[in-house]
């Protein structure tokens, strides 16, 4: 196991391939070169999506990613249902109404996934002239180690006329993906998540009817245009001066994904966070994901009474060199959360999880100590969650 093993939601461990790609030297950004390798990015992306349409490449984090679906999609005073399950998906809505809309928040308790049918049961309430222009779902929430059924979510939608946004950051790549047969309108990812890249670049994918959407839309959008991005993107470019190093390090690491296969990247992502879950139950621990909702990306996991989160994490990343994450806001010192994202390999997660056992059992918890690194080994020979990560 490495030093500074990043066991956490993002950024991730990269792989030394994809590290080395970034001491290219520089190139002109709107040059031939750098064309081919934004080309390259596209088309790569396009079946991780699920897509046969448009994928922008945005100098920027997930998050920007998101403002600028938001504000390009939409204009200020239009009618939005947020259907957010923890941080990121309350960090969508609090985006959309910095852009002026009206936002209407579909609450779900943390830990739970949406539940299709109340969102299908709030949208056939919505009629008259003020309809909601706009949902916002939340593919994977890291903050609380839960991901919704987006298959169910857009059944649920049905031929509702709204556009749908997806903040798919946190699980696109590491869990199956169908944005076309779903009928999603923008949907955004990032380098530092699942493909296993450095931060600094945001993919956006965007359906034709979101194109003619947006040429109504009157947001005053600048930075984040999707339109102005997709002029350039016709030329081979982006808007403004990209990170061009993590281009590199992209176009590397979406070949070295397509080598593996989607299916195994998929598999591998479910195994770990199925092997965290066993590990943590069989020393007396619990996820706080509820069954349905299980991320396999990462895995939050209640902290026991009488244990103090930080101590153990510090513990974990000062003496012994793993770093996992703790809980955010309302879940601070509440709930640790373990990544499965990145260039881990299974020695690296047995390892982190002895660490683990080792740093609670040294801050004082004992019930079942020594029987997380087994649960786990077995899980990774076999792992039955594996077959229904795989169905499409």
């Amino acid at each position: 196991m490495s030093k500074s093993l990043l066991l956490i939601p993002g950024p991730v461990p990269v792989a030394d391939t994809v590290l080395a790609a970034m001491a290219r030297p520089m190139i002109d950004h709107r040059g031939p070169v750098f064309k081919s390798v934004l080309e390259r990015i596209s088309a790569r992306l396009k079946p991780i999506f699920g897509t046969s349409s448009d994928v922008l490449i945005l100098g920027g984090s997930g998050t920007g990613g998101l403002e600028a679906a938001v504000s390009s999609l939409f204009s200020p005073g239009d009618r939005v249902l947020s259907c957010p399950i923890g941080v990121f998906g309350a960090r969508l809505a609090d985006i959309a109404r910095r852009w002026g809309l009206e936002v209407e928040i579909l609450e779900t308790p943390w830990g739970e996934a949406l539940d299709p049918a109340r969102l299908a049961a709030r949208l056939r309430e919505d009629t008259g002239e003020r309809r909601f222009k706009g949902v916002l779902l939340t593919h994977n929430e890291t903050s609380t180690g839960v991901q919704n059924r987006m298959d169910e979510l857009a059944t649920a939608i049905g031929d509702h006329p709204a556009s749908v946004v997806v903040d798919a950051v946190s699980g696109l790549a590491a869990s199956p993906f169908a944005m076309d047969a779903w009928r999603f309108d923008v949907v955004v990812t990032a380098s530092q998540k699942a493909l296993a890249v450095p931060p600094g670049l945001a993919m956006v994918a965007v359906s034709s009817r979101a194109w003619e959407r947006m040429e109504q839309a009157k947001g005053p959008s600048y930075y984040f245009d999707l339109r102005k991005a997709r002029d350039f993107a016709t030329l081979g470019q982006t808007p403004w001066t990209p990170p061009v190093s993590v281009a590199f390090a992209l176009d590397v690491a979406l070949a070295e994904y397509e080598a593996i296969g989607a299916e195994a990247a998929w598999r591998r992502h479910a195994q770990y966070a199925e092997a965290i879950r066993a590990a943590i139950g069989a020393i007396g621990l619990t996820p706080f994901s509820h069954e349905r909702g299980h991320s396999p990306t990462v895995v939050a996991i209640r902290v026991p009474e009488g244990i103090e989160a930080a101590a153990v994490q510090r513990r974990m990343r000062e003496e012994y060199g793993v770093v996992i994450s703790g809980g955010q806001k309302e879940l601070k010192g509440k709930i640790f959360r373990i990544g499965t994202m990145g260039a881990v390999s299974p020695a690296d997660l047995i390892g982190a999880l002895g660490v683990f056992e080792l740093a609670l059992a040294q801050e004082g918890y004992r019930p079942g100590i020594g029987g997380g690194v087994t649960a786990a080994l077995q899980t990774l020979q076999y792992s039955p969650a594996v077959a229904a990560a795989t169905a499409a």
